[in-house]
């Protein structure tokens, strides 16, 4: 009477531990006999994917079928150990989730493409958006200044934050219009003939400014094209902008020389946003 208690104790319970965690049956070649004779599990897979609310259901069901007082703390032993390993597991998994997670939010987003602006011919580069809309984002950009009048051409980089504060959908079209996109961008070039801080040869305060890195503010407006599901290939959305620039110096100049006309302090910038996910 008391093996058909304990079997339709084992009947009744464990079918409930196996549906919350499906893998917490292995193979009949994987399990291990104590010294009890019961079949248990290794210690490593019960670790894994056991539940301690039904380890505390089914020890309370032995207990009720009259199971001896040595084997319900051989039982409970074994299962406390398991128990400690499913935490030790569930801190591991909570920090890897952690780590991984950290690591993909630095993963590119969108790829871009512009012409002028002041940070070069032509400059490529990727950033992210982020933001409760995506309204902001954020580019690294490496552009190619050809040689003009200097004696070689010259590569510079540049960091620029845009915000877009809305877009709106044209109609029933798969396209969208950003009536505004603003922001600020810093470039260097790279290049031994421009400098941070005024060599000695200059007087102290002759130029007042780098000539290395400059200071960039934009405004402008933006078109994108929302690629159907079923038609993607290797981007979600391609965007098409154009912005109006300016620079701390043609800024400054703007306000020491009043013959200068906005357009001597104002450049056109075009770009390409691709949009992977």
């Amino acid at each position: 009477m008391k093996w058909f208690t304990i079997s339709l104790w084992l009947i009744i319970l464990l079918p409930i531990a196996a549906h919350s965690h499906p893998t917490f049956f292995p193979a009949e070649k994987n399990r291990e006999s104590d010294t009890t004779g019961y079949s248990t599990l290794p210690l490593s897979t019960a670790a894994a994917t056991f539940n301690p609310k039904n380890t505390s259901t089914l020890l309370s069901g032995l207990l009720s079928a009259g199971i001896n007082k040595n084997t319900n703390d051989s039982i409970r032993k074994q299962y406390a150990d398991s128990i400690r390993q499913v935490k030790r597991t569930a801190r591991y998994e909570r920090k890897l989730h952690n780590y991984r997670t950290a690591w993909e939010r630095i993963i590119p987003s969108y790829t871009k493409l512009q012409l002028a602006g002041g940070i070069g011919v032509v400059s490529a580069g990727l950033g992210w958006d982020y933001g409760k809309h995506n309204q902001w984002e954020t580019d690294i950009l490496l552009g190619y200044l050809p040689k003009y009048s200097s004696d070689k051409w010259k590569i510079t980089m540049t960091l620029k934050q845009n915000y877009i504060p809305w877009s709106i959908k044209i109609g029933k079209s798969n396209f969208d219009f950003s009536p505004l996109t603003c922001g600020l961008y810093l470039n260097t070039i790279f290049s031994g003939d421009f400098w941070v801080t005024e060599p000695d040869r200059y007087p102290k305060g002759y130029y007042g400014f780098s000539t290395r890195i400059r200071i960039h503010a934009f405004i402008g407006e933006r078109f994108t094209y929302n690629i159907k599901p079923g038609q993607r290939l290797a981007h979600k959305s391609i965007s098409f902008y154009y912005e109006l620039c300016t620079s701390d110096v043609y800024l400054i100049s703007a306000f020491t020389n009043k013959y200068l006309k906005f357009t001597d302090i104002v450049s056109l910038a075009f770009g390409l946003k691709f949009q992977i996910f």
